[in-house]
């Protein structure tokens, strides 16, 4: 069923704010995959806590143009388009995409935004590559506790040294 001019306008304010408070997005074609597929993908895409969206070339230029975002073709995106927005970091939409496209060889990822900018697939490629937020901030935690822990078995070092010798000592006079 065809939408209204209301609903476009609606459509086309709904995706533009998302637009302006996304942190990054992947633009994908969603044609050829079987809806269980693309349920599964709007599961993980919930529970990474970003949104994946279907929606119409032409509303994704207007929603592209109100949102003040340049560089993106909406026409050479062939088929279907289907973005995935990610509002918390830059790599999580491109993670999902990335891991998703793999298991699914009719998934074509167009390219994306960052800094509300288009990146091409490459660029998606290599932002799926990098560790998560979690791995990031995990390394480096060890990092900063690493020279500490070594500090602390340094000076452990010299009081087992003197205990030793005491002992050493001790043992002496006894004998």
């Amino acid at each position: 069923m065809a939408k209204t001019k209301q609903q476009k306008e609606v459509a086309i304010k709904d995706l533009s704010d998302k637009l302006s408070r996304v942190k990054s997005a992947v633009f994908t074609s969603f044609d050829d995959l079987p809806v269980s597929a693309v349920n599964q993908l709007r599961r993980q895409c919930r529970a990474e806590q970003v949104d994946y969206v279907v929606m119409k070339k032409t509303l994704l230029k207007k929603s592209l143009a109100e949102a003040g975002v340049s560089g993106v073709d909406a026409d050479s995106m062939a088929g279907g388009v289907a973005a995935v927005f990610g509002y918390t970091d830059e790599i999580t939409p491109a993670k999902i995409v990335s891991t998703f496209a793999k298991s699914h060889e009719v998934m074509q990822i167009f390219g994306g935004l960052m800094d509300r900018q288009f990146v091409g697939l490459e660029m998606i490629k290599h932002l799926a590559a990098l560790p998560s937020r979690q791995e990031l901030l995990a390394k480096m935690v060890g990092s900063l506790s690493a020279p500490m822990s070594g500090l602390v078995n340094v000076l452990q070092g010299n009081l087992r040294g003197l205990v030793i010798a005491l002992n050493a000592i001790r043992e002496q006079k006894q004998s």
